[in-house]
């Protein structure tokens, strides 16, 4: 009796925390975009929202026929992106930088971050399979 008690407290336990985890693993969010594919965006700043847990960035891209798209960039948790060399003051609206990132499947003008370039040429690993 006492074994059948400790399994069910340990799968209610695994249960209960699984929500919990999944919300606070960074990467989980990969399942809605196409990891397979990365695309390269060009674009000025609009906003940013440097806020757990996570941060994003948005731009106006321009295609080649000259029409503004608004596209939204998931990338990694505020303390992550800082403690690896990306801090805020990186990112000023009206600058252009190109992110490289993982569109979703949904087909929205949003995508996963990868790697963002600053117009110095200099880069930063800003998600999932950032270098």
């Amino acid at each position: 009796m006492k074994l059948k008690h400790l399994a069910l407290v340990a799968i209610v336990g695994m249960l209960t925390r699984a929500p919990h985890a999944s919300a606070q693993d960074p990467f989980n969010y990969m399942a809605a975009y196409d990891s397979k594919t990365a695309l390269t965006f060009t674009g000025k700043i609009t906003k940013v929202d440097w806020a757990n847990p996570l941060v994003h960035i948005y731009l106006d891209v321009t295609d080649t026929g000259g029409k503004v798209s608004a596209w939204s960039f998931v990338g990694l948790p505020p303390n992550v992106l800082k403690r690896n060399g990306f801090p805020r003051e990186l990112l000023n609206i009206g600058d252009t930088v190109t992110i490289t990132a993982y569109r979703a499947n949904d087909g929205s003008n949003t995508a996963a971050m990868r790697e963002v370039t600053f117009p110095d040429g200099s880069k930063k690993s800003a998600g999932a399979g950032g270098k």
